[in-house]
């Protein structure tokens, strides 16, 4: 049986597409006692609540219809955001070259978090090149990769 995120990105696809969006991705958390169905979606030029509300109205009723998940939960759909998270190798293939922000689950050299430039993507191993060079982490010590906003 596919996990419930899968099901409901292979639905969600082709009516995020035809909103004229792209699925990022689907998270299916509890938060306070509730469960929640996210669906994250992104455009070129960026998302608007219009888009969010193409993609959520018709989400919505194809959910109902085929009842694929067990129990209330909280649809929502909105932008992956600027400093989204990097989960897939297709994620970090597409934003080769920006600036992330490594987190860590332990600290190295003193610090948990690393910003740097996106080098390299290999299995799960993530290569930044930084001031002090190129700094590579282990798939089993990363803890997130977000895109990295300055302000």
């Amino acid at each position: 049986m596919a996990k419930i995120t899968e099901l409901v990105a292979s639905m969600a696809a082709p009516i995020v597409e035809d909103a004229g969006c792209s699925l990022w991705d689907v998270e299916y958390v509890r938060e306070a006692g509730e469960w929640f169905l996210r669906i994250y979606i992104d455009k070129e030029g960026g998302v608007s609540i219009d888009d969010c509300e193409a993609v959520s109205r018709p989400l919505s009723d194809a959910l109902d219809e085929a009842d694929p998940i067990a129990g209330s939960y909280v649809l929502e759909v909105s932008s992956a955001g600027a400093d989204r998270p990097l989960k897939k190798p297709e994620h970090f293939e597409r934003f080769l070259g920006a600036e992330v922000e490594v987190r860590l689950y332990r600290a190295v050299e003193g610090r948990k978090d690393h910003v740097g430039v996106l080098k390299d993507y290999d299995n799960g191993d993530v290569s930044i090149e930084t001031a002090a060079g190129t700094e590579t982490f282990a798939k089993k010590d990363v803890a997130q990769v977000r895109l990295y906003v300055r302000f």
